[in-house]
């Protein structure tokens, strides 16, 4: 009952409600997303959500568009700005996500949207991840974020996809103001971010 209706039902009225009570707030970070980014404070990427269907994710910026001489992006650890590393630690770039999930794009808690260039790197199990709506922070968030592989994330989110619950996601809501409480896991071991996922090399296969 609780993933088929009420999940849905308290997604809706707590993202409407942090709306309202954190407008002031976003309208803080807009005004000075405009001034530090020179421009568009918001980011917008296509991502999979539920069952693969893609929506338009929304975020604060928190990169430059900087290019190399051949008109190629710098590396995330060059175009990452005092100002992103900030809301990142704080995970204040991830509110207007909550737009996502008001209009029912998203949940509060399910695993993280990723690019849409991986559906096709998926192999069977990690394609599961797509059975719910992706979240606004997940299992595999309060368990390591970016600093776990991503076979371990990928574990992490089908485990919630056959478990959830609502002991679960006020567990994993907990757990995710404590993990930025504590700053953990907001970079791998060797990116500024996380590295890309290029497919898992199934045993036996070279």
């Amino acid at each position: 009952m609780y993933r088929k209706f009420f999940k849905r039902f308290f997604d809706f009225l707590l993202s409407l409600m942090a709306l309202l009570v954190l407008s002031p707030v976003l309208l803080i970070l807009i005004l000075l997303g405009a001034i530090k980014m020179k421009g568009n404070p918001f980011f917008t990427q296509l991502r999979p959500g539920k069952n693969e269907k893609i929506f338009k994710l929304i975020k604060f910026r928190t990169m430059t568009n900087a290019k190399d001489k051949d008109g190629n992006l710098l590396p995330d650890e060059v175009r990452l700005t005092k100002y992103g590393k900030i809301l990142r630690s704080t995970s204040l770039d991830e509110l207007p996500e909550l737009i996502n999930i008001l209009k029912g794009d998203m949940s509060i808690i399910g695993p993280r949207p990723l690019l849409v260039r991986y559906l096709e790197r998926y192999n069977d199990f990690q394609h599961r991840r797509h059975e719910v709506r992706p979240g606004l922070t997940g299992h595999a968030q309060v368990h390591g974020r970016n600093a776990i592989s991503w076979e371990d994330k990928f574990r992490y989110d089908v485990e919630y996809v056959d478990n959830i619950s609502l002991r679960m996601d006020f567990k994993i809501f907990v757990g995710t103001i404590m993990a930025v409480l504590k700053h953990e896991g907001i970079s791998s071991e060797t990116s500024a971010t996380m590295e890309e996922f290029m497919g898992t090399v199934e045993e036996g296969v070279k």
